[in-house]
């Protein structure tokens, strides 16, 4: 259950994943093979991708997996460069929690519904309000340690 609690966003992207894979695979088996199609798969499909996107993002940032620029940074004295960091982070804080206010406004404000199944987009879209909430606590913690390191010397 620990190990679960760590890395939720990856378990939940698996079973996102499991479910696209699953329905794509048995919605192109019966497009060839049985020659009918079942008229809610590409919706789930799309939904669930969604989900593995955006959880797999948030997963990429807690693990510091996303592709950086850090050529002139690399030269900068140690010290220097944990206060660059700290500040980096503070800032990724801010603008992902911008983001998180605005996505969760797109959400809370769209009716939209899906064409098939009449199953409201906010329940798709949350996802990006769940992975910017979660990125903006990897910064948080990310500031924290970055502080540490550069201002109290641990």
């Amino acid at each position: 259950m620990k190990d679960f609690l760590k890395r939720f966003e990856l378990y939940i992207g698996c079973f996102f994943l499991s479910i696209t894979t699953i329905v794509v695979i048995m919605n192109v088996f019966t497009r060839y093979f049985l020659k009918f199609t079942y008229f809610w798969a590409e919706e789930i499909a799309v939904g669930c991708f969604v989900w593995t996107i955006f959880l797999g993002t948030a997963a990429a940032y807690k693990e510091k997996a996303l592709i950086g620029v850090e050529a002139i940074v690399v030269l900068l004295p140690e010290r220097v460069r944990n206060a660059v960091e700290f500040f980096t982070f503070l800032l990724l804080t801010v603008l992902s929690g911008i983001m998180m206010v605005f996505s969760f406004t797109y959400v809370a404000s769209s009716s939209k519904i899906t064409a098939a199944l009449e199953f409201s987009y906010g329940y798709i879209n949350s996802a990006i309000v769940l992975s910017f909430a979660l990125m903006t606590i990897y910064s948080l913690m990310f500031a924290a340690e970055s502080f540490k390191k550069a201002f109290l010397n641990k």
